[in-house]
């Protein structure tokens, strides 16, 4: 009988964030994966590091960063190889990503590979999205206001069409994209009602409000939570 293919949300930094069912498949699966940067310690890997039991077969999948080599899935197909091998042999493989699998998580890539030939059970995960709102002590939508999802790398003018048209946005993926999202945001007059998040949950958080932030200093965990004053309260 083939193994189980766990997709394991760990939250968005705070190792105390794991839910308990994903504490149990950690505990039990024989093999872990998880992506990570070509150099460097995988985020996911450190957030779950003490709920990790010793001698666990552990699968690294390097992702390339490089913008440019964006649309580079080698190191999926790869990983989707040896996954397969496994659970054909009859282990269950626990693949670990921050947030949550399924909202922007980097579980997605190998779910598309596995999923037609493997059991497959997805463990949601807190996501960065309730942690800012719970960093910044903000709402994010009350009542029948829309909240709108926007990736900060789209172009300002579709990023200018979705904030006119939505009650409240978080703006993801920041990094070197957030002078751009700076300016539209003042342009639209929206600075004073804009939360800034970095690294939500871990020790390195940072809360202030968008107008007091650089915005050539901002890394790729960040969040913006837009919500436009005097709406649906």
């Amino acid at each position: 009988m083939n193994g189980t293919l766990y997709g394991v949300g760990v939250g968005p930094g705070d190792p105390d964030l794991i839910t308990l069912k994903a504490l149990n498949i950690l505990q039990k699966v024989p093999v872990i994966a998880y992506p990570a940067p070509e150099v460097g310690e995988s985020l996911a890997r450190k957030i779950a590091a003490r709920h990790i039991p010793d001698n666990r077969r552990e699968i690294i999948i390097r992702i390339p960063l490089d913008p440019k080599r964006s649309t580079d899935q080698t190191a999926y197909d790869q990983a989707a190889v040896d996954i397969d091998e496994i659970l054909r042999g009859g282990d269950d493989v626990a693949v670990i990503c921050e947030g949550d699998p399924f909202f922007y998580g980097s579980f997605m890539y190998l779910f598309n590979r596995l999923a037609d030939q493997h059991k497959v059970e997805i463990i949601p995960g807190v996501s960065s999205l309730m942690a800012c709102a719970g960093a910044c002590l903000t709402p994010l939508v009350a009542r029948n206001e829309v909240l709108s999802i926007l990736p900060a790398p789209m172009e300002a003018d579709q990023l200018r069409e979705q904030l006119l048209k939505t009650h409240a946005a978080a703006i993801i993926k920041l990094g070197r994209h957030t002078p751009k999202v700076y300016d539209v945001l003042a342009e639209l007059d929206l600075l004073d009602c804009a939360h800034y998040v970095e690294h939500a949950t871990m020790d390195t958080q940072r809360v202030r409000k968008m107008s007091e932030v650089d915005p050539t200093e901002v890394p790729y965990f960040a969040m913006i939570l837009v919500r436009k004053t005097g709406v649906g309260l």
